[in-house]
Parts: structure tokens; C-alpha cells; sequence
């Protein structure tokens, strides 16, 4: 299976979602690498950054599902080369 290799950097300006954004990640958390939460409570928002290696669709969907989240702002940034598993 091919897969790539990510970073998927999250704002987070209100709490509301944020359940559901962990559950959207739960689902996916076979393919996540690492993940650091900063709070930054000069402004009022959370950083976070997920490392992951999953197939391109998987990516594409979970940055999908969490960029629809109100108060939620994702980007992605992929490594240059494609990866297979084995």
C-alpha cells in the first residue's frame, strides 16, 4: 500500500468542535505518527500539528472532515516522495 508522509498543522479559535475533531483523528489513529497540542492563551487558540503516514485518501479525508469544523483552520504539508509499506 502506498502511503505519504504529512504534516498537518490545526488552529483551533473556539472549543466547540473539538470533540469532534478528536474523533474525526481517533478514527485515523493507526496512521498518526505523533501529535502535540499547544494552548496559547495570549490569543485565545490552540495549535496543533499532527504527524502522520497514511494513504493519500486517508489524508485528504481527515483534513477535509476537520477543515469543515467551524473555528477550526488546517493545512497540510506533504513529504516529496510517495513511501510503500513493507
Amino acid at each position: 500500500m502506498e502511503t505519504r508522509v504529512a504534516v498537518m498543522a490545526i488552529i483551533v479559535e473556539s472549543t466547540e468542535h473539538v470533540e469532534e475533531m478528536n474523533r474525526i483523528l481517533s478514527e485515523s489513529g493507526r496512521y498518526i505518527i505523533g501529535r502535540m497540542g499547544i494552548p496559547y492563551r495570549q490569543k485565545g487558540i490552540n495549535v496543533i500539528s499532527i504527524a502522520i503516514d497514511a494513504p493519500q485518501d486517508v489524508i485528504s479525508a481527515v483534513s477535509g472532515k476537520i477543515g469543515k469544523l467551524p473555528g477550526v483552520s488546517i493545512k497540510t504539508a506533504y513529504a516529496p516522495s510517495v513511501n510503500k509499506e513493507g
